[in-house]
Parts: C-alpha cells; structure tokens; sequence
C-alpha cells in the first residue's frame, strides 16, 4: 500500500504543471517585468537630466577664477580703489575620509584627519575650531573657509600642509581684495565692497556692474575616486576683467576741501559738514565731502568716539543704524533747508519774468518783519530795517521782507514752474546711489505763508547737490547741466576708452538774465557782512544763508551755508559749504561757513591755474604771494586790535563805534592761526554787535511731500 501511495505520488510530482499555477507564475513575472521598465523609464526620462548633472558634478572639479575689479582713479590718474591679489582658501571634506579593510580603523583615521585639517586650519587663519570640524566634515563637495587671505598667511598655510603631509582636500584660490591708498578720503563718494566684492555703497555701488567684470572657471574631469583624470578634458572658461573708472575729481582739490571742512566743523562743535565744487559749465564734480567721514579700508568701524565707547551695549539695529548714518552722504542723500541762499533762484525768477530789475529803486520796502495772515511776524536778521531797497539791495542785505514781497508778486505756480525747469523736483541723476528726492508743498496746498517762507529758502527740502546744480545754470548762462562724478570708462582687457560726455539737460533762463543775477552775487559779496567770504586776488560772487531747524528733522539744528561762484564774470567754480547744527549762540552762514569757503578756494583756485586778478583796495596782486597767520586780537581793545591788524598789511571791517578805545573785541574771523594772504580782509566782532536776533519762521507742520 506504501508502496502504491510513492507510486501515486511521484505521479502527481512527474505530471503536467496545472494551468492555473502556470498563469500565476506567468503575471507575477510580467508585473516584475512592468515594474523594471517603468522604473527604467523613470530614471531614463524623468530623472535623466537631474542624476546626468549629478554624474557630472561627481565627475568633474570646478574651480572658480575671479576677475580682477576695476580700479577707480581721479581725473589725473591717481588710483583711488584698487585691487590686490589674494587667497580664498576652500576644502573638499570628501578628501579627508580615510580608507581601511576595518571599517572601525577607517574611521578612527578619516577623524583623527578631520581634527587635524580642523585645528591646522583654525590656528593659522584665527577662527573657531569647532565651526571648522563641522565644515571638514560637512557632506558637501566644496566648504569655504575664508576668503580674501593675504599672502604671509597663504605661505603658512601652504608650509603647514607640506609638514603635516596634506597634499589634498585644501585648495587655494585666486582672488582680489579691495584696498583705498587714500583711507579715508572721498569716502562718501567711492563707497566700498564687501567681502564677496561686490559695491556697497557709492561709486562702487553704482558702477558694480562695471568694475566686477565676469567670473571664469576651470573644468576638470574627475575618477570616480575625485582624483583629476590626466587626459585632454580639462576646459578653461577666462575670467573677463572689470573696467577701470576715472573720476572728475582731483585728489588734490578733494584734499584741500576735507581738510577745511574738517577744521570748520570741529572750530565750530558742528555735528557734521558738507562741501562740493563743481564745474558749472561741463558738469563736473571736482570735489565732494562729507565731514565726519570714515576710512574706507575699514568701513564697519564707528567714526564717532561716543558710539565706540557705547558699541558693545547697541542692539544690532542700532548698530545698523549707526553704520548707514556713517555711510551716508550729505551732499546727495541728506535734504536741508537752504535758507537764504536760495534767494538766488527766486531772483532768478523775477528777472526773467521781468517783474523786477536788478535796480530800480524803492521797489521793496522793509521795516523789519512782515506778518502773513494771523502767524506771528517773519522777520529779518536781528529784526534790521532796511528800508527801500532794490533787488540788487535786497539780495546783499539778505532781506526776508523784500523777498516775501516778490514771491507774492511772481506767484506760486509760476515759482514752481521754474523750479522745475532748475531740476529742483527732480534728482539731479548723478551717477551715484543713495541720492535723495526734494521735499516741496503740493503746489495746490501753497497759501500765503508757504509762498512767503518759500520765497526766502525754508519749510521746504532740497540737497546740497541740487543746490549747486541749479546755481550752476546761473554761473553757465543759464543753461543747466547734469553733474558728472565719472569721466572716462576704460576697458582693461582691450585697452579701449569710453567718454561719458556732458549732458545739457536744458537752458532755464537767458544769458542776459544769468550775467545780472552774476553781478548782483558779485556785489552782495562786497557788503561788510559777507566781506570774509572774499578771496584775495579775485571777484567773488557769493550768497549765504541760516535756515532753522527743520520740522522732520528738529535734532540736526540749525543749517549755515556759503554758496560762491568765482570769478564772478566767468565762472569756473561753483562752491558750497553747509554746516549742520553748530554749536555757536549765532549760527550764521557768513560768519561760520563763508570763512571755510574762502579759504577752500583761495588755495584752489591758483592750483587750478585760474588767472588772478589785480585788487583796488589792498596791496595784494596775486594769490601766488605768501600766505600768513592770523595774530588773536581777540580781548584788545577796537582801537589796539585794527592798529595791530593794520600794520601786518591787513584790512580790517568792524561796526565803527564811539567806544573803540574802551570796547573789547569777542570775535575774529577769520580766527587766530588762519592761514591767510597778505592782505587779507579781517573782520572784527566786539561786545556791542557780537550777538544778533535768529530770524523767526513760521511753524508749518505738514507731512507734504
């Protein structure tokens, strides 16, 4: 029966494959089969592209060649910005794995490695050891570890990997930093990089595109183990190279500017100062300052010895704010109110619409103040009635009362017709970042006490930079040009040179009206008050003005500025002085920044070969002659301090007085240790006329744009 039943068996086992189990087999193999093709195409077709780029990455090493930054020269070819070669030291953690048949050992050695390349490198190049480790042993094909190495630390580490025996994993790269030769000069105006040199601020901001150049890069094919693969495949892509930049300024006009702005601020406790000279018939920028300023080389460094002090207890937006109001530019990114020396545009106006002439006389009357509506009284200087007067008068007197009247006479719209055709609603377009819009009324909101304030330079805002450029028509003619900071772009892979020409934006009065308004400046100049804004050996043509502080901005004080054209007849120099909030009990622009001025263009105007002219009422003929320093005659009497001043061959303006044996003089501008000509006019400040009444100006808080 056993035997039977294995019989039986080995029947069913021998027979035919039941159909059913057949098909089963048959649809599970064909799932399987579905499944290897549908995955293959997936890889095939949907991940192709993205594991091909993968493959390549795995199988190629790119390195990154970094052009070299335009340099930034000034009108004569001084380098202002240039670039240095330096290091970027990267590592490859994959490099550092150690192998071993025990995986245990393998180990123990790729960390002992890792610690090594960690510490070597945190040693020599100062940083963390730990944020280092993490780097060594980060997943990632590439790991930097600092950039912008100088070559004494680029020879240590290269002497270290050669003790250690580490001959890969650590790459050195090529690459640039940025260097200032001038430190601090023209600081506000270049601007600077960041570590990754890319403009930041200034020039560099604006021209980035220009200066950076283009990236190139070497491409070597790679085993599997990363090792380069000695054959033909290796491709080089060449870095193109930034353009050099040449400025319009001139390093030795922006030297004299920084430092009698500097001077001027700190003689006077100012919180900070301004100062620009420009070309009034090409556009050109031939200096621009902003004091304090702050070495370019080190820019993340405070200026301000009280915030450095405080550094360390500034929360990070503090800090932040700190370094952005360091940064800033006064001269283009700071509006002010100009005060009185914006009476030239509204002169300007009148004259061109023939509603004045530069003579007539008792045109404007003056008793002192002038009540708009129900606001209290706008007054003149120290309350002084002046009278009839004519513009010309008007203009030299610096009367607000004259002037209230002729903005009534021309009329808001047109006021603001003119304005505009001056690019005061405008920015001017220099090529500079940062620069900032003016603040006016809408015209429709202008009533009688916005034209009067307005007519005489406040309650509203505009940049020292729009300032001078519209005072500049007046000095060319009449003809308003855009300033230029960059003269000349070259490229330095070609040799090649692009001028950026000037640009004439349009004429906004005539030739006839820009000589009259000329000659009225020439004359305001000579009165006594504004007599230290003169030049030895030239005509002057100038304009102060004081403005309040300013509703946005109460903290920053007052605003006292100086603004002069010379020489008068032809101008080839427009210059501004502003000081921000000086620390005087009479803010005055004629007594603190018509002195700046003067000295600025007394020794720039012979540098820039400007013929000098014979004077009639002092010995002086050239502004060649020696320059000499100022004797302190202040606490001497009036008598004892002209007799003094006299007989050094200088002349002497003071406010003539019964008491001059007995009365003591206060002031002296220019101060004691000036360098001056010989010659030079001195004005002197006693106890009776020292102190004079700030102008009273109407509270108008609006938020108006």
């Amino acid at each position: 029966m056993d035997k039977n039943r294995r019989k039986n068996k080995k029947k069913v086992i021998d027979g035919p494959v039941p159909s059913h189990r057949l098909n089963a087999a048959k649809k599970v193999m064909m799932i399987i089969f579905a499944l290897l093709v549908t995955r293959i195409g997936w890889i095939q077709f949907v991940q192709g592209a993205e594991l091909k780029e993968a493959a390549s990455r795995q199988q190629t090493l790119n390195k990154i060649i970094s052009p070299k930054r335009g340099r930034i020269y000034d009108t004569n070819g001084k380098a202002l910005a240039i670039s240095a070669e330096v290091d970027t030291i990267t590592i490859n953690p994959e490099k550092f794995i150690e192998k071993d048949d025990d995986p245990s050992e393998a180990k123990k050695k790729t960390l002992e490695k890792q610690r090594l390349v960690a510490k070597g490198l945190s040693e020599i190049f100062e940083i963390d050891y730990e944020t280092v480790l993490a780097q060594v042993q980060s997943k990632k094909t590439t790991e930097t570890i600092i950039k912008k190495v100088e070559k004494e630390l680029v020879d240590k580490l290269q002497n270290w990997m050669k003790e250690n025996e580490i001959k890969e994993g650590i790459n050195i790269d090529a690459d640039t930093k940025r260097y200032y030769p001038y430190n601090n000069l023209a600081s506000h105006l270049l601007g600077f990089t960041g570590t990754d040199s890319q403009g930041l601020f200034g020039i560099e901001h604006k021209w980035n595109s220009v200066l950076q150049g283009t990236h190139g890069k070497i491409v070597t094919a790679t085993n599997v183990d990363g090792s380069q693969i000695s054959d033909n495949s290796e491709q080089y892509i060449e870095a193109q190279n930034g353009s050099d930049l040449y400025l319009t300024i001139d390093v030795n006009i922006q030297k004299i500017v920084e430092d009698y702005l500097k001077e001027g601020v700190e003689k006077n406790g100012a919180t900070a100062g301004s100062a620009i000279l420009m070309d009034p018939k090409t556009g050109n920028i031939l200096a621009m300052s902003t004091y304090p300023d702050y070495n370019l080389n080190e820019p993340f460094t405070i200026n301000i010895e009280e915030d450095k002090e405080k550094w360390d207890t500034y929360s990070k937006e503090d800090r932040t704010a700190k370094l952005n109001n360091m940064w800033a530019d006064r001269n283009y990114s700071r509006t002010y109110e100009p005060g009185s020396t914006f009476k030239l545009i509204v002169s300007a106006v009148a004259l061109e619409e023939e509603i004045t002439g530069t003579d007539i006389a008792n045109d404007f009357h003056c008793e002192g103040s002038t009540k708009i509506a129900d606001e209290r009284p706008i007054a003149c200087a120290g309350n002084e009635v002046h009278g009839n007067q004519s513009l010309r008068t008007a203009l030299r007197n610096s009367c607000n009362a004259a002037f209230i009247q002729l903005g009534e006479r021309i009329g808001a719209t047109k006021l603001y017709k003119y304005f505009d055709a001056f690019g005061l609603f405008e920015r001017t377009g220099v090529e500079i970042t940062g620069e900032s819009a003016s603040r006016f009324h809408e015209l429709e909101k202008v009533g009688p006490i916005e034209r009067a304030v307005t007519s005489f330079g406040q309650r509203f805002e505009i940049t020292p930079l729009q300032l001078i450029t519209a005072v500049s028509a007046i000095a060319n003619d009449g003809t308003l040009i855009k300033p230029r900071v960059v003269k000349k772009v070259v490229n330095t892979d070609t040799g090649l040179a692009e001028e950026v020409e000037k640009t004439e934006v349009r004429r906004v009065i005539s030739e006839e009206t820009a000589k009259k308004l000329r000659d009225m400046m020439k004359t305001a100049v000579e009165k006594r008050e504004n007599v230290y804004g003169t030049v030895a050996g030239y005509s002057i043509g100038g304009k102060t003005g004081t403005s309040e502080p300013s509703i946005t901005k109460p903290e920053e004080g007052y605003a006292v500025s100086y603004l002069a054209i010379a020489p008068a007849d032809d101008p080839e120099v427009v210059g501004l002085v502003v000081i921000y909030n000086p620390a005087t009990e009479n803010p005055y622009g004629s007594r603190i920044s018509a002195p700046i001025l003067s000295k600025i263009l007394t020794d720039v105007l012979p540098y820039m070969g400007i013929a000098s002219e014979k004077s009639d009422t002092s010995s002086v003929t050239s502004v060649a002659q020696k320059t000499t320093k100022v004797p302190d005659v202040t606490n001497k009497t009036l008598t004892e301090a002209k007799k003094t001043l006299e007989n050094l061959r200088y002349k002497v303006v003071c406010e003539e007085t019964e008491n001059s044996n007995s009365v003591l003089v206060k002031e002296q501008v220019p101060a004691k240790e000036s360098n001056v000509q010989e010659g030079a006019t001195i004005v002197l400040y006693t106890e009776e006329n020292s102190v004079r009444t700030s102008v009273a100006v109407p509270n108008l808080i609006r938020n108006d744009s």
